[in-house]
């Protein structure tokens, strides 16, 4: 045997046993939802707020592998639908629970009750959150923790864990930020006023309006990350859901060890604190070996954006001790972060993350079909959007997967877009030359088929170029590289990409000027959509949609259909 198949034999048993313990000992898991808006004051100034049982952020969902999860979603928002998504479950054979509105799923209207059903099939952390408009900007998220069975043992260990869910919020409502991408002339949706650890955050009352800000309120304090005991390790699992930001976290004086990414174990390394993106959620080892008699600040801070207007978030991780105060603030300045701007420390993160030997997911040795996705930001009609490959995508009224499934070709667009842009004469660090459309093309990938797809990223229209988190729904891929420039298929194709031992993910960042390759396995009857986690992007366009072996998905259930061309059939 070669000493490199080993470890891919290994990963196998080790599926194995996880799948044969998963469906002997496997639970449901059931929750009662309502979904509602509800005054919050998060980072001290109050405002309307989309929660989960009357909490922002929801309940965190913990499950062990092979659990089934049942959730009853009641919407009480009154006059707005919604739909959840389960982010980063692949939901293999429930395609229509990825809570996906105009994609897997009509909205749920206000006073209608919906229920997803689904298995966990991967220990790790995942997120949940709302999918339909710029909902998520509302702050109905949360996180999914699921667990090995009892008796496998992972690689790494530990005394304790918490839970760390990033997040940006604004004061402006959702309505007034979708109104301002959708107008002529453009309005963006401004930076941030906070960024919250948990859920909290903490807004300078001074610079709000009279009346709309108390900093004395029980809800904006400067949280508890989590209460260290001297010497114990501590395994932090931490999800970003920002809606634009890019974010560095980091605790003082506390290294951390990164041991997992998307619910795959990583090969261990250290960092002082984490590059996270959007949708993307890791778990670390940190070691309470700091001096006990004080308090240390954790901070997550801006990064890829102009942070000036954005306060960093703080929170406290303070230590059980005798003779410390675990109320009072840390007593050093809060830690500034990295240069907000220094793209080639993120990249280099990036190019860090390696599969943890003994599980390494056997990769197909080449593709059998390639996709070059160039992003643009374009003026179409007058309105700016963000394009792949010249097109713009617009939900169709009738959701994709109930059209595709039941025939209806003339719910969404039939001509199939492009594979490929003009890599050869296109200028990436010029605003797109053409207008292009806008439109609801699907790619049809052959079941079991092997994809590549190389993500190139562009200049904007201000001739910038931003930071794009790509996340898959119901696959996760190998990341086989990222890197500068523009991508040449001809002398990048296998000198720059990694093959030996790719991380497999469901989210990877995009870095400016660059570009990103990611494989993946056509292997999950379905339509997915493939899509920047930037809310505002996404809204703009910025999107694909994937179809494969949707002729093997089962009856879908009528509770996903009632709109557009499926009206009479909920």
């Amino acid at each position: 045997m070669l000493p490199s198949a080993r470890p891919l034999l290994a990963a196998a048993a080790v599926l194995c046993v996880w799948l044969l313990v998963a469906v002997a000992e496997a639970k449901e898991h059931h929750y009662e939802w309502d979904i509602s808006y509800q005054l919050k004051s998060p980072d001290c100034f109050e405002k309307l707020a989309v929660t989960v049982n009357g909490e922002a952020p929801g309940p965190t969902i913990r499950a062990t592998l092979g659990d089934t999860i049942v959730v009853a979603v009641h919407n009480k928002l009154e006059t707005e639908n919604t739909a959840i998504h389960w982010h980063g479950i692949r939901q293999i054979g429930t395609p229509w629970a990825d809570g996906v509105a105009g994609v897997t799923q009509c909205p749920i209207l206000p006073g209608e009750t919906f229920t997803y059903k689904f298995v966990v099939d991967r220990p790790g952390t995942y997120l949940y959150h709302a999918h339909y408009g710029m909902q998520r900007v509302a702050g109905l998220n949360g996180m999914i923790v699921v667990t090995v069975p009892d008796g496998f043992v992972e690689p790494f260990s530990y005394d304790e864990e918490h839970t760390v869910l990033l997040g940006d919020w604004w004061h402006k409502s959702v309505y007034e930020q979708a109104t301002g991408l959708s107008s002529n002339p453009f309005v963006f949706v401004t930076e941030p006023q906070s960024l919250l650890i948990n859920g909290r955050g903490m807004f300078n009352c001074s610079l709000a309006p009279s009346g709309t800000c108390n900093a004395s309120r029980p809800d904006c304090a400067l949280p508890t990350l989590f209460t260290a005991v001297p010497g114990k390790t501590y395994l932090l699992r931490i999800g970003s859901l920002t809606s634009l930001s890019s974010l560095y976290f980091e605790i003082e004086g506390h290294p951390m060890m990164v041991v997992e990414a998307d619910g795959h174990y990583v090969r261990p390394f250290a960092v002082r604190g984490l590059f996270i993106y959007s949708g993307e959620t890791y778990s670390v080892l940190v070691k309470a070996d700091q001096d006990p008699r004080r308090n240390y600040w954790a901070a997550s801070h801006v990064v890829g954006r102009n942070p000036s207007q954005t306060p960093s978030g703080k929170a406290v991780v303070s230590y059980a001790f005798n003779g410390n105060n675990p109320w009072m603030p840390p007593p050093t300045a809060p830690p500034a972060g990295p240069a907000w701007n220094n793209t080639a420390i993120r990249v280099e993160q990036s190019r860090a993350i390696f599969a943890h030997p003994r599980f390494v997911e056997p990769m197909p040795a080449r593709a059998d079909r390639t996709l070059l996705l160039l992003n643009t930001q374009n003026r179409i009609d007058g309105h700016i959007k963000w394009t792949i490959n010249g097109v713009s995508l617009m939900f169709p009224a009738t959701p994709y997967l109930v059209a595709m499934k039941r025939g209806m070709k003339d719910a969404y667009e039939q001509r199939p877009p492009p594979d490929m842009y003009d890599h050869m004469s296109h200028d990436i660090s010029a605003p797109a030359p053409t207008n292009g459309t806008v439109g609801s093309p699907v790619y049809r990938l052959a079941l079991g088929s092997v994809v590549d797809v190389v993500l190139q990223n562009s200049n904007m229209l201000n001739n910038k170029s931003e930071t794009h988190p790509w996340h898959l729904h119901g696959h996760d891929f190998w990341v086989l590289g990222h890197g500068e420039g523009k991508f040449n298929p001809a002398a990048d194709a296998w000198r720059l990409l990694n093959v030996r031992d790719p991380i497999m993910k469901n989210t990877v960042p995009l870095h400016p000027d660059g570009w990103t390759a990611v494989r993946f396995r056509a292997d999950n009857p379905g339509v997915w959509l493939f899509h920047c986690h930037v809310e505002a992007h996404v809204f703009m366009g910025m999107g694909v949609v994937f179809e494969e072996g949707v002729e093997r998905v089962g009856r879908l259930p009528s509770s996903i259909m009632g709109c557009g061309r499926s009206k009479g059939l909920h």
